[in-house]
């Protein structure tokens, strides 16, 4: 314990600043006012709090899946299997014979329409004071290629992509309209791209690149469509970016050997971005209490205006497991928040006050 305490008493030397939390994005609510009366009641120092992705959204982008099923020219591939947790069927999306990618009209979405309805119910808790004033309306929207990499035949990733990123920057633009910039956050949810990079597997399957073989092509992908996110998001909006190695069940799709490829991509999105990056989430798995995990992260150059939150938290192993890992990060990293690895919309809704209130006393711990 002393070489721990050692680390977070430099830690507290270098920072001497607020420990804040950043919410990832899915609370395990039954609705966006829940979400946001008990993220409000249990955290002190949060700059934003989403609507916790509540109802159809609460399987993060699935409910895409079930949509494309509605929309004409679109078809399954192969006999009906394995359907993810009895309602998501996970065959493969096709163009139906004779239909043309750019034929394919996805119409909305859905993100738009849940963003203008909570950000109804962010404002009206605002005024009754249960949001302190300051606090910013999070929206976390999936990288096009996440959904179209989820869903797609290979063959057609490539065609289809730029017509879904049309849409997902439609319903982008909505909501730009409806909710004022100066109380607007987005953050773009970068997973799949992870299980690329890696060269991971997901029920059994190896994930697999439209854009590039080599590690460095595909890097050059994600890089390329993280500045394309970044800048269709203006300023005066905040913008973030949760990179994350997914959440199947509580579990990531893969468990990287250490940070490199976060860092290799946090690092271009912070050198490439045509405007300030506010915000850039980082996953932390729960039995990484070593520095070789967080020493990647020491050769990125994070911009003064760039918030770091690390996932650190996890409710199997409290305060004291979160402040391991925080003293692990600290010799390659100062100055970061906390969050946990990925959001926790499907964990039991009896979970949520406990693991918020755990945040809190991990901010105060550190």
């Amino acid at each position: 314990m002393s070489r721990i305490g050692g680390r977070l008493r430099r830690l507290r030397q270098t920072r001497r600043v607020t420990t804040y939390t950043h919410l990832v994005g899915s609370v395990s609510q039954p609705d966006a006012e829940s979400t946001f009366r008990v993220a409000s009641e249990q955290l002190e120092h949060v700059r934003r709090i989403p609507d916790g992705e509540v109802g159809k959204r609460y399987y993060w982008i699935q409910f895409q899946n079930l949509l494309f099923e509605t929309v004409d020219g679109l078809e399954r591939i192969g006999e009906p299997g394995y359907y993810l947790r009895g309602e998501f069927d996970t065959r493969p999306i096709t163009l139906a014979e004779g239909v043309a990618a750019d034929d394919i009209d996805f119409g909305a979405l859905g993100y738009a329409d849940a963003a203008i309805e909570s950000y109804a119910t962010f404002v009206r808790l605002r005024e009754e004071g249960v949001i302190p004033e300051g606090v910013r309306f999070q929206v976390s929207l999936p990288t096009p290629a996440g959904v179209v990499g989820s869903f797609f035949e290979l063959s057609l990733r490539a065609a289809i992509e730029p017509v879904y990123e049309r849409t997902v920057f439609r319903e982008l633009a909505t909501i730009l309209d409806a909710v004022p910039h100066d109380d607007l956050a987005i953050q773009w949810d970068t997973a799949l791209e992870f299980g690329l990079l890696d060269k991971a597997e997901i029920f059994g399957h190896k994930m697999l690149a439209w854009f590039g073989e080599s590690h460095a092509d595909i890097l050059a992908g994600v890089l390329e469509r993280g500045i394309r996110q970044a800048a269709a998001v203006p300023v005066g909006v905040e913008l973030g970016y949760h990179l994350c190695y997914g959440d199947v069940e509580e579990a990531h799709f893969f468990e990287p050997a250490d940070a490199t490829t976060l860092a290799e991509v946090a690092a271009g999105l912070v050198a490439g971005a045509p405007r300030p990056i506010t915000w850039i989430h980082l996953p932390v798995p729960i039995e990484r209490d070593d520095e070789a995990y967080f020493a990647p992260l020491g050769e990125v150059t994070w911009p003064e205006t760039t918030e770091l939150y690390l996932g650190l938290v996890h409710h199997e192993d409290g305060v004291e497991g979160a402040l391991r890992r925080a003293a692990a990060a600290a010799p390659f990293v100062s100055g970061f928040g906390i969050a946990t690895e990925c959001g926790f919309g499907r964990g039991p809704v009896e979970r949520t006050a406990p693991l918020l209130a755990l945040h809190r006393e991990v901010a105060a711990a550190l």
